[in-house]
């Protein structure tokens, strides 16, 4: 039995609870492959990352970077919690208003925001706009003009930290596609440029310096960076910061091996390293902002399959295929991401033998999980892969015109769907005959 499963999380049948639900029925009355979130875990979380602010005494926002998983239904949760969220894309500024979420507590992020896109976004009024090149600039200042509008903006710079994380998601460092980088004078540019157009009002200043990190130095450093920028800006242009949005990317626990610190306390060292570095320059504490995605629904999301075939080598570990994969998890395939799993019927069960779990699609490469302790299964035995909530659903494609899994919301011991399955009538519905 893995230590990510609880006594909490196994009911009095001995099964897999998700949000006090019985795994197996949820199998049984949606489906597999099936996506399932425990929406008390994600409260918990947010109330968790909000009480730290409230204890330290300071102006936040916590704001839910919805790349993680985005659905109509997480951002109302959200909007229930009292949070801000985050968007990257026109689709996603699109779900959010579909779900009534209140438009000035949304931020626009992306490095390539296109004039549609921004236009959208004026038009929406969300709450600020992150800018984050030259050309966004520009752009933003010709549909402001053009429409007799004015909006609120932060500026995205790069920090120069280069988390310890994979290569494929870091950010912060000073070779990347995001933001204005500090120590070229690009944060400097971008500041007087905003600063002379009356239909922008300058918020202040974000980073973001990676996603799956462990060590909190990072985050530390980061915000003396930002701290120093706020000084900087104060004496060369007598511009003050209202805000200082350090970003997300706090590690959580995939396998045991990893052993991350609670979110919340990287929040906490955040905030004091902000406190000491703005009363040492003398500068008004700003409101400080971050942006959790995958610490506030990974561990909340659960993906159950159903075991069908098995190959079995002489000298090799087995191979046991399950009736999803790839295509609405493609992590693993993508950076190598590791996961546990455990058999919905009986998650404590002991190991009784190491195997490949792998998914149906025509890939040697969709492997779910290599040398995966399970005990002994049997086709149409439920597995369930643990902490699936982040990057799973919201990455997932229709490869081999495979149709995307349903979503559910479990809490407090009732369910409902949010996502239905999608129907092979769906996949085709765009094509057009030759």
């Amino acid at each position: 039995m893995t230590d990510l499963i609880k006594p909490a999380d196994i009911n009095a049948a001995g099964h897999l609870q998700i949000g006090g639900v019985d795994a197996l029925d949820l199998a049984h009355k949606y489906g597999t492959p099936l996506v399932v979130y425990d929406v008390d875990k994600i409260r918990a979380t947010f109330r968790a990352f909000k009480r730290v602010f409230e204890e330290e005494k300071v102006p936040y926002a916590v704001s839910y970077a919805s790349k993680a998983f985005c659905a109509i239904a997480i951002y109302q949760v959200i909007n229930e919690e009292g949070g801000h969220v985050d968007v990257v894309s026109g689709g996603e500024l699109a779900t959010a208003k579909a779900a009534g979420f209140p438009m000035d507590r949304v931020s626009f992020h992306g490095n390539n925001k296109s004039p549609e896109e921004l236009a959208m976004a004026v038009d929406s009024g969300v709450g600020v706009i992150i800018l984050d090149n030259f050309h966004e600039i520009d752009l933003l200042s010709a549909i402001l003009k053009e429409k007799g509008k004015w909006a609120k903006v932060m500026l995205r710079v790069t920090p120069g930290i280069s988390a310890h994380t994979n290569e494929y998601i870091q950010t912060g460092q000073v070779d990347s596609k995001f933001g204005f980088d500090l120590g070229s004078g690009q944060a400097d540019r971008a500041l007087e440029q905003v600063l002379a157009d009356e239909r922008m009002d300058l918020l202040g200043a974000h980073a973001h310096i990676g996603s799956q990190i462990f060590d909190v130095r990072g985050f530390v450093g980061c915000a003396d960076k930002l701290a120093s920028l706020g000084k900087h800006w104060q004496d060369k242009y007598g511009y003050a910061i209202k805000v200082l949005n350090v970003g997300g990317g706090f590690g959580i626990r995939y396998t045991e091996a990893d052993q991350p610190l609670p979110p919340e306390e990287f929040v906490r060292a955040i905030i004091k390293e902000v406190k000491a570095d703005c009363q040492q320059a003398g500068l008004p504490l700003p409101e400080i902002w971050i942006e959790p995605g995958r610490s506030l629904v990974g561990q909340a999301g659960y993906n159950l399959y159903t075991i069908g075939s098995r190959k079995d080598l002489p000298g090799y570990e087995s191979y046991v295929a399950v009736d999803g994969g790839m295509g609405d998890n493609i992590r693993p395939a993508l950076y190598q991401a590791k996961y546990e799993a455990v058999l919905a019927k009986d998650p404590a069960a002991k190991a009784a033998e190491r195997v490949n779990l792998v998914g149906k699609y025509c890939e040697s490469g969709d492997i779910l999980i290599k040398d995966c302790p399970l005990p002994k299964t049997e086709p149409g035995d439920v597995v369930a892969m643990l902490a699936t909530g982040a990057y799973g659903y919201s990455m997932a494609s229709n490869y081999n015109r495979n149709p995307r899994p349903a979503v559910v919301f479990a809490e407090g011991g009732q369910d409902r769907l949010v996502v239905k399955r999608e129907s092979y009538e769906d996949l085709i519905h765009l094509d057009l005959k030759y």
